[in-house]
């Protein structure tokens, strides 16, 4: 395979990655998504998280985890958010890891970053669903603006900088230091 990419590591690293996260995608959209209930228990599983948290918060709440259309949590007296499989960060874990799995370096280190970092963006995830659940309650018309931009910029700037500190701190370290 190293025969024929080209011999600039960061062309290689580019030409890897894309072709790792487009099969990565490929294979979400015609066979996870297509033909298993994966998505809707994983966004079962972030409503029941973040249901779970709203109670520690003193808030009553509702859920319904009827099907793929119907997956909301929402605080009562409010219309709720929905969750729908653009909101599982599911394509965002295949992004973050591709890049690091794909970037030159040792890969021992990849064994543990990887998981944490997926770690950290699923609770990060869950957090957005809780404050978008509050913001429907308490101010539904900020809702879409925070769930457009604010929160799209938190995400991706927070998965930006687990890339940053693997880039500077862990992919090229000499295997003493960790």
């Amino acid at each position: 395979m190293k025969a024929i990419l080209p011999k600039n590591a960061f062309v290689r690293f580019l030409i890897t990655a894309f072709v790792s996260y487009f099969l990565l995608f490929i294979f979400y959209q015609f066979a996870i998504k297509r033909f298993t209930l994966y998505d809707q228990r994983f966004i079962g599983s972030i409503i029941n998280s973040a249901d779970w948290v709203l109670h520690l918060l003193g808030y009553k709440t509702f859920k319904m985890l009827q099907d793929a259309d119907l997956q909301v949590i929402g605080i009562d007296g409010s219309n709720g958010v929905w969750v729908g499989s653009n909101c599982n960060a599911l394509k965002l874990f295949g992004l973050f890891a591709v890049f690091i799995v794909c970037y030159p370096g040792r890969q021992l280190p990849k064994l543990w970053f990887v998981p944490l970092g997926l770690l950290c963006i699923h609770l990060l995830n869950i957090t957005r669903v809780v404050v978008l659940a509050t913001l429907a309650y308490h101010s539904p018309e900020w809702l879409q603006f925070n769930h457009t931009y604010t929160f799209t910029i938190l995400i991706y700037g927070f998965i930006f900088a687990l890339w940053m500190l693997w880039v500077n701190q862990f992919a090229n370290k000499p295997n003493k230091t960790l």
